[in-house]
C-alpha cells in the first residue's frame, strides 16, 4: 500500500510558492516519465444524450434543457472508421463514451463489445466510459480488447451530493473496483469549477491517490459551463489554481498519466504549457469532447511544436 499524505500535508503542498511546487512536481515527473512526451487520445461519443443521471454540469443529462439532440448508439463500422481517422491524426488511445447510467447486458452491450474488438484490432489502446458496470461486464470488455475503463469521481465525497443525486460516491468507487478486478486499467479524475472549494479539489486528489493500486490515468477537467445546465453561470476556474491541482496530482500519483481534458478551448497556450511543466502528460485531440468543444487538432500539434514536445509513441503509452 502506498503512503498517501493526509489532507493537511496535501494542503501545505498546494499552498507552496508556485516555483517550489512546480519544481517538486517536475522532479517527480522526470523520475517516471519523459518530460517532453504527451500521450494523444481521442474521445468519441458513441451514444449521445437522454442520460437519466442528473449531473448538474452535463449537457447529456435528460434533466437539463440544453437543446442537445439525442443520438442512438453508433454501429461498429462507424466507430471503427472514426478510430482509423483518429489514428491517422496521431492518436494512440481511442476512448468510447456512452451516455448510460449503467451497462445493461443485451444487444447494445454486444454492439459495444464488437466495436471494442474492431478498434483494438487497429493497434490502438482502447478505453471505454459507459457508466456503472459489474465485474462480469468489465471482464467481457477486457476479453474484447478494452485496455482501460474511465469512471470519474468528479469531486470530493462531501461536495458530490451538490452535483449528482442519482448515483452515490460509493457506487462510483465500486465501478472502479470492478474494472480493476477484471484486469482493466483505471482512468478516473474530476472536474474543477463546479462551485467547490479548494479543499474539495484536494479531497478528490486524496481519494484518487488512496485507491490501491492508484489510477493509471487521471483526467483533470475544467468545467465547460453549458447553457441550460444548472452550472451555466459558473465562473471559470482560476488558471493558477488549475496548475496547482495538476502539480499536486502529479506528486501524489507519480506513475499516472495526468490528462488535460475538458475546458482546454478556454486555456491559453501559456496556461497549457504551465500544465505540462506541472506534470500533465496527456491531452485529447479532436474538435469535440463528447459534446463540448475541444481545440482543433492542428492547434494542438502547433502548440507541441512550439514547446519542443512530441507525441508519446503507443509502445510507451501504458503508465
Amino acid at each position: 500500500m502506498h503512503n498517501v499524505p493526509d489532507l493537511t500535508a496535501i494542503r501545505a503542498l498546494y499552498d507552496l510558492p508556485l516555483p517550489e511546487l512546480m519544481f517538486r512536481a517536475q522532479t517527480v515527473h522526470r523520475q517516471h516519465h519523459d518530460p517532453a512526451a504527451v500521450q494523444l487520445c481521442t474521445l468519441q461519443s458513441i451514444k449521445t444524450g437522454r442520460c437519466p443521471e442528473d449531473c448538474k454540469y452535463c449537457p447529456q443529462s435528460a434533466h437539463n434543457s440544453t437543446g442537445l439532440q439525442p443520438e442512438p448508439l453508433l454501429d461498429t463500422a462507424e466507430i471503427v472508421a472514426s478510430a482509423k481517422r483518429a489514428q491517422s491524426g496521431g492518436a494512440s488511445r481511442f476512448c468510447m463514451g456512452a451516455a448510460w447510467r449503467e451497462v445493461k447486458d443485451g444487444a447494445q452491450f454486444d454492439s459495444v463489445l464488437a466495436s471494442v474488438r474492431g478498434v483494438s484490432s487497429l493497434g490502438l489502446e482502447v478505453c471505454c466510459t459507459l457508466g456503472m458496470l459489474t465485474e462480469d461486464q468489465a471482464g467481457k470488455l477486457k476479453d474484447a480488447g478494452c485496455d482501460v475503463y474511465n469512471h470519474n469521481l468528479d469531486t470530493s465525497r462531501e461536495y458530490y451530493p451538490e452535483i449528482i443525486t442519482t448515483r452515490t460516491y460509493d457506487e462510483r468507487l465500486e465501478t472502479l473496483a470492478a474494472a480493476r478486478r477484471a484486469g482493466l486499467q483505471v482512468c478516473s479524475g474530476g472536474i474543477l469549477g463546479l462551485g467547490e472549494a479548494v479543499d474539495d479539489r484536494l479531497k478528490l486528489l486524496h481519494e484518487l491517490a488512496s485507491l490501491d493500486p492508484q489510477p493509471d490515468s487521471v483526467p483533470v477537467n475544467a468545467l465547460v459551463a453549458v447553457e441550460g445546465t444548472p452550472l451555466e453561470e459558473q465562473a471559470p476556474v482560476d488558471p493558477i489554481e488549475f496548475v496547482r491541482v495538476i502539480a499536486v496530482a502529479r506528486i501524489l500519483m507519480p506513475r499516472a498519466m495526468v490528462r488535460l481534458s475538458a475546458g482546454r478551448t478556454a486555456m491559453s497556450p501559456e496556461l497549457q504549457a504551465l500544465c505540462f511543466m506541472a506534470g500533465a502528460n496527456s491531452l485529447f485531440l479532436g474538435d469535440r469532447l463528447l459534446t463540448t468543444p475541444n481545440p482543433e487538432r492542428s492547434t494542438d500539434f502547433m502548440l507541441l511544436e512550439r514547446l519542443g514536445m512530441h507525441p508519446l509513441t503507443p509502445a510507451g503509452a501504458t503508465a
